[in-house]
């Protein structure tokens, strides 16, 4: 086995280095911090308002076209049909009742499931 050497200075260069990198980064990470009365802490920073994602859901016994068309592959033609399907049969009762609009199958309701909310008309 073979013994390892002393360290080079470029390693003792990069190790220092990288020990300064993490020091600053817990530096940074507790000035953005404060301290609750039960001793948590919370994180303040501008940047953890960005991470939030607003999402909006779109209710099909309700929607029109316009709100329909903001789902993911639903344009104009396919939200006039969604309409229509909600007219004649009444409300949906389910996202699966969205099969039996023509042009819509299991692969394009799976791309826009998550965008979806199903309540009754008020």
């Amino acid at each position: 086995m073979e013994k390892l050497g002393k360290a080079t200075k470029t390693e003792k260069f990069l190790l220092l280095l990288t020990i300064s990198f993490l020091v600053l980064l817990l530096i940074v990470f507790f000035a953005g911090q404060q301290r609750g009365a039960d001793g948590s802490y919370t994180v303040e920073t501008e940047r953890a308002a960005t991470w939030k994602v607003e999402r909006h859901l779109v209710n099909i016994n309700t929607a029109d076209a316009q709100e329909l068309q903001t789902l993911q592959g639903i344009g104009e033609v396919l939200a006039q049909r969604i309409i229509e399907r909600r007219e004649s049969a009444g409300p949906y009762s389910s996202v699966e009742d969205l099969l039996e609009v023509s042009g819509i199958g299991p692969a394009k309701l799976e791309g826009f499931r998550w965008q979806v909310v199903i309540e009754e008309e008020e």
